[in-house]
């Protein structure tokens, strides 16, 4: 697909591609150069804060594991059946 640069440097994402990204007004796109082309990649973006408090939720939890007080498992099937054996 061809699209052209119009005025102020903006370019319209066929609708195709659109479609098949699932993309809608206002979502967040990454542009970047890479090796001479152009690159597009939807993105997701996130409150600092929240980030920040799901940082601190994963320390806390990493040290709840290295003190053995989170149980860990091998597998999805492994935590399922702890939790209907509860």
């Amino acid at each position: 697909m061809i699209a052209e640069l119009r005025q102020k440097s903006q370019v319209t994402i066929p609708k195709e591609i659109v479609a098949k990204l699932g993309l809608s007004e206002g979502d967040k796109l990454d542009i970047f150069e890479q090796d001479g082309s152009i690159c597009i990649m939807p993105v997701a973006v996130y409150p600092k804060k929240y980030l920040e408090e799901l940082k601190e939720e994963i320390s806390d939890i990493k040290a709840k594991i290295a003190s053995g007080e989170q149980p860990v498992f091998d597998s999805v099937d492994a935590l399922f059946d702890k939790l209907e054996a509860d």
